[in-house]
């Protein structure tokens, strides 16, 4: 099986905020990370946070704008 994190162990890997992966969340707007909610835990899969991090890896700064798409 995955390794699972919880909400501190993603924001810690991901360089934000607790509050950050919660309001996306709650309101569906920013940072789209999918997340399983297993009784009232909330975890993310290490796979979708990579993907994350892969989706706004850049070489350049050129790249980001035409390349970028906020997921």
């Amino acid at each position: 099986m995955e390794k699972l994190y919880n909400t501190k162990e993603a924001s810690q890997m991901l360089s934000i905020s607790i509050n950050t992966l919660a309001n996306s969340r709650c309101t569906g707007t920013g940072i789209q990370i999918p997340y399983a909610k297993i009784g009232g835990a909330v975890r993310y899969k290490e796979s979708d946070l990579e993907n994350y991090i892969d989706s706004r890896t850049f070489n350049h700064t050129g790249e980001q704008r035409s390349g970028y798409e906020n997921k």
